[in-house]
């Protein structure tokens, strides 16, 4: 099961706190707001979602920044 961990702006800035938080080794998420999915703008908002067992894990990361 995925939890939300945030929303954020856009696809880039969804893909960057992605490619930050895989590289402490915790796998992420990028689901856009806006249905269908398939076809969302990339400058739609998009939510990021983590394991729901390493929920704590990703907020310390955020914590670290």
């Amino acid at each position: 099961m995925w939890v939300e961990l945030m929303e954020v702006e856009n696809a880039y800035v969804a893909e960057m706190w992605q490619e930050l938080i895989n590289a402490e080794g915790l796998a992420v998420r990028i689901v856009p707001r806006t249905k269908p999915w398939n076809r969302a703008p990339e400058l739609e908002p998009r939510k990021l979602y983590v394991p729901a067992g390493k929920l704590h894990v990703a907020q310390e990361i955020l914590r670290k920044i």
